[in-house]
């Protein structure tokens, strides 16, 4: 079967809207090769280019990934300023590429808490990319679904207060327009990679609905082989048409 007609075969609007991934793994990814918890992360950046890479590639709307949970604050100290200095220095690094493929930067979560040059730089790349039509990524940081959903009830808490809305008028919409992703469409398909069966408190509302997908795979492992099966099995769950990642993988090298 030739590349054209396994590309013809999926509609491309079956694909998902939105893509979230929890990037999970690393630490034991490096424990597995004796090497410390950070050679796992430098690696697992190389499994986001290519996961970034093939979604733009696709046409998928929307890629959020779950780069720094708020939880992770309790790991070593050494630890998660390591992390931080990855971010900056990955940020820098990336951001000139990403505008370059049409990516638009979006960091969500609470970056009140990083330091004020780390600030400086995700505003910079956000203000960058701001006008890009291509793929949406999201980059979790200091990121809790809780939290998401606390800030939005917040908001809605102060607008009650100033008499701006009438709390018995209050509906889910308006929860949903003061979440950090209010303006994307809510998660069709949810990854997490190393294993693990649970969703650690990442976004909790735009989830509600979305198909969960668990594999083995350590995140630095995660590739364009990897996505695309992911893809095929979303595709299968919802539409139940029989499609395989090499048809995914095919509509890819149609793109290019």
């Amino acid at each position: 079967m030739s590349s054209q007609s396994s590309y013809l075969e999926i509609d491309p609007s079956l694909l998902p809207k939105h893509i979230a991934v929890i990037m999970d793994g690393n630490g034991r990814w490096a424990k597995a090769r004796g090497k410390a918890r950070m050679f796992g992360h430098k690696a697992g950046v190389d499994a986001v280019r290519k996961t970034v890479s093939t979604a733009n590639s696709l046409g998928i709307q929307v890629l959020t990934l779950f780069a720094f949970s708020s939880e992770n604050w309790r790991r070593p100290e050494e630890e998660v300023s390591l992390l931080m200095e990855l971010f900056v220095t990955v940020l820098g690094r990336e951001v000139k590429r990403l505008h370059k493929n049409g990516v638009r930067l979006k960091v969500i979560g609470d970056t009140s808490r990083f330091s004020k040059s780390l600030q400086d730089k995700i505003a910079a790349a956000e203000a960058l990319t701001e006008s890009n039509s291509g793929l949406t990524l999201n980059i979790a940081a200091n990121y809790g679904g809780q939290w998401d959903i606390f800030q939005s009830v917040q908001k809605l808490a102060g607008q009650v207060e100033r008499g701006e809305i009438l709390a018995d008028q209050l509906t889910e919409a308006d929860i949903q327009a003061h979440l950090t992703t209010s303006s994307l469409p809510d998660v069709d398909l949810m990854i997490r990679t190393s294993g693990e069966c649970r969703i650690s408190n990442f976004m909790l509302w735009q989830a509600a609905y979305a198909e969960l997908y668990f594999t083995e795979q350590f995140w630095p492992d995660f590739d364009e082989t990897s996505l695309t099966e992911a893809i095929a099995w979303f595709i299968n769950r919802e539409r139940r048409f029989g499609c395989t990642g090499e048809q995914v993988k095919a509509m890819l090298q149609v793109e290019k």
